[in-house]
C-alpha cells in the first residue's frame, strides 16, 4: 500500500485466500485492506495515538439515513456526553478531494450535527469547525486534542 501523510503507525495483516486484511481495533475484526480501509485505519490510529481520543468514543462504518436513503459515514468521534464531536470522510488516495467530497459530509453533517468535520484521501487533509447558527464552516490546520 502506498505511503500516506500521517505519521508511522504499526497494524496488524493477515492473508486468506490471496487478500489482505487489515486489523480494525474499533470494530474488532480484519477487513479486506482496501485503498479507503488505509486511509480510514490511519485515521483511527492518528485520532487515538495524536490527538488522544479514547477508542471507545470512536465509531467506524455505521449506517446512516439521509433523505430516505441508507449511507454509511467513515468514522464519527462521540463526545463523552455522546453527541458527535468529529465526523470524518475518508476517500481513497487515488481520489481527488474536491467539492463533491465537501457536499456529501454537509449532507451526512446535516443529520449527525458534528462539532468538527475532517475530509481526507490520506494524502491531502481538510479540518472545519462547524458553526450552525451561521450556517457555515471554517477551515482549520487541525482537529482539537481530545479534552474531557
Amino acid at each position: 500500500m502506498r505511503i500516506l501523510n500521517f505519521p508511522k503507525y504499526d497494524f496488524r495483516f493477515k492473508s486468506s485466500e490471496n487478500k489482505v486484511s487489515i486489523f480494525d481495533d474499533i470494530r474488532k475484526k480484519f477487513v479486506v485492506l482496501q485503498p479507503e480501509e488505509w486511509v480510514r485505519q490511519h485515521v483511527v490510529s492518528y485520532l487515538i495515538q495524536d490527538k488522544k481520543y479514547p477508542q471507545s468514543l470512536i465509531n467506524v462504518e455505521k449506517q446512516l439515513k439521509v433523505n430516505d436513503i441508507v449511507k454509511r459515514y467513515d468514522i464519527v468521534v462521540f463526545k463523552p456526553d455522546g453527541t458527535i464531536e468529529i465526523l470524518v470522510e475518508c476517500k481513497a488516495p487515488n481520489i481527488h478531494v474536491n467539492q463533491d467530497t465537501f457536499d456529501q459530509i454537509a449532507r451526512y453533517n446535516m443529520k449527525l450535527k458534528a462539532s468538527y468535520l475532517m475530509v481526507t484521501n490520506g494524502l491531502e487533509h481538510y479540518y472545519c469547525k462547524m458553526d450552525f447558527d451561521q450556517e457555515k464552516y471554517t477551515f482549520l490546520k487541525d482537529i482539537p486534542d481530545f479534552s474531557r
